[in-house]
């Protein structure tokens, strides 16, 4: 029977199965194929997603990768897959530096692996215009910070009326501010408003409960996966939206169910256009051979 080399990593408890591109090609099937195959946590490996280094002969950029989802479609970033990719690839000396350029579908993002561990991820800036989030809901019946490219709405599922703030990180997302515990609210009403109409390329939803001007907890409803432990774009979306809204400052740390990132963003609402930053942990759980 043929076998691939795969690695399991995980950032914060999102985790992400890794092979190399040859790999995927002894695999004889498509990356949709064998994304569904090595995700499934009953007959496979396990995993929120699946990774594949792409070398990329561009100028601007010094490597690429294929991200997939669970369900086998694809994502525009992913933001704990991003520091797990770049501790792979630099461990493995796919690149040399650790400071470097990948190409994905949301745009050049800029990874760096820090002295302590960490690793850093220059995550570009925050979308706010409805279009290209792309979010396609009417105008809004109440006032929220309409002053910028951004506005608050509202969405009704299942008999409950929530105020939302949509941002894009490269994939969108859907930040609501709730009092009670976001993992309840999540399984609830997570899966309604990921397919909701207003977002025509579905949406990742976030329920957030503020803690401090400089803490807040986190749990997303992942577009394409369901309820994972943590998401990167996400964490950072939500911390858009809390300065939006005036809840919290710019450096902020999420607590998310596995595990905490602290996201660093200089925008406002009258200057929203500046880089995200993120940074947290990436780990390796196993290196194994999978029977295909």
């Amino acid at each position: 029977m043929e076998t691939i080399k795969i690695t399991k990593m995980h950032g914060c408890g999102n985790d992400f199965v890794f092979l190399d591109y040859e790999e995927f090609q002894k695999s004889g099937k498509t990356l949709e194929e064998l994304a569904k195959q090595l995700c499934d946590r009953h007959y496979g490996v396990g995993a929120d997603g699946m990774i594949i280094p792409v070398p990329y002969e561009g100028e601007d950029a010094d490597i690429a990768w294929h991200y997939y989802n669970s369900d086998g479609t694809t994502a525009q970033m992913c933001g704990n897959g991003m520091r797990c990719f770049a501790k792979y690839v630099f461990d493995r000396n796919l690149v040399s530096d650790k400071q470097f350029r990948v190409k994905t579908l949301a745009g050049i993002i800029q990874p760096k692996i820090m002295a302590n561990g960490l690793v850093k991820v220059n995550m570009g800036n925050p979308i706010l215009e409805k279009e290209k989030i792309p979010f396609s809901a009417p105008s809004t019946s109440w006032s929220g910070f309409c002053e910028v490219k951004n506005e608050n709405y509202k969405i009704t599922v299942k008999g409950k009326t929530f105020k939302i703030t949509p941002v894009s990180m490269g994939n969108p997302h859907c930040v609501i501010f709730v009092k009670d515990n976001p993992h309840e609210y999540a399984k609830i009403y997570g899966s309604e408003i990921e397919k909701h109409r207003y977002f025509p390329e579905k949406t990742n939803v976030e329920f957030v409960k503020i803690i401090s001007k400089n803490e807040v907890e986190m749990c997303v409803y992942e577009r394409g996966c369901g309820i994972t432990l943590a998401c990167g774009t996400g964490a950072c979306a939500t911390v858009v939206a809390c300065v939006l809204n005036n809840l919290t400052e710019g450096k902020v740390k999420v607590n998310l169910q596995g595990g905490s990132v602290n996201i660093d963003w200089k925008g406002s609402k009258e200057d929203p256009e500046k880089n995200i930053s993120l940074t947290g942990p990436a780990q390796y759980v196993f290196y194994a051979d999978f029977m295909l």
